[in-house]
């Protein structure tokens, strides 16, 4: 979810100001959202925690110029993906498995147990398949549909063109509606083959 540039503002001049309060609460805004985002790059809980500290520290450290920055979530994100990227230049041995925290959509609470069951699937197909994007799509994709950020944000935190993250975007979306395609034939073959062997009964008796 996207942070009220008012809000940041606010934040800005205060800690420009030197309110260790005011950077803590920055820190509380942006610390989930930038760690996420970090561990497209370097797929380790720790690691990114670490880097998006570092990039945090900084801040606070340079708070005297903090006002200077006139989009300070983009800043951010361009900041701690520029970090992680040469972190990765300098240790190109990191090759950790993605242990994935966030989702792609919310679970509905149904009373029905079957259906309910059916969006618990769901989920974690449409999980699984954003993880298996390619990089540049996947993070392409959760920088647009779960950040809000627009499509000239991402270029510029991403250091792309505007056409190529529509492009990536279209790609992810598609192989995503693959995936609910074929969850949809495969449901409808089960309830098909439910009433047909409902029939099968009523015909027995």
């Amino acid at each position: 979810m996207k942070i009220d540039i008012a809000i940041t503002k606010k934040l800005q001049n205060n800690i420009n100001e030197g309110s260790q309060k005011a950077f803590e609460e920055l820190y509380r805004l942006f610390f989930p959202r930038l760690y996420n985002f970090v561990l497209v790059f370097v797929h380790k809980k720790e690691l990114a925690e670490e880097l998006v500290n570092d990039v945090m520290i900084k801040i606070w450290e340079k708070r005297c110029l903090i006002n200077n920055i006139e989009n300070l979530e983009t800043y951010l994100f361009v900041a701690v993906r520029n970090h992680s990227l040469n972190y990765l230049q300098k240790n190109s041995h990191v090759n950790v498995m993605i242990d994935t925290e966030t989702g792609f959509a919310e679970l509905t609470n149904l009373n029905n147990p079957e259906k309910e069951l059916e969006w618990k699937e769901i989920h974690y197909n449409l999980v699984t398949a954003v993880d298996r994007l390619p990089k540049q799509c996947r993070t392409v994709f959760k920088l647009i549909k779960e950040e809000g950020f627009k499509y000239k944000q991402v270029a510029e935190i991403l250091g792309l063109s505007p056409r190529t993250v529509e492009t990536q975007l279209f790609r992810a979306i598609k192989k995503l509606s693959e995936v609910l395609n074929v969850h949809c034939k495969k449901y409808n073959d089960k309830k098909s083959s439910k009433v047909k062997n409902s029939n099968n009964s009523l015909r027995s008796l």
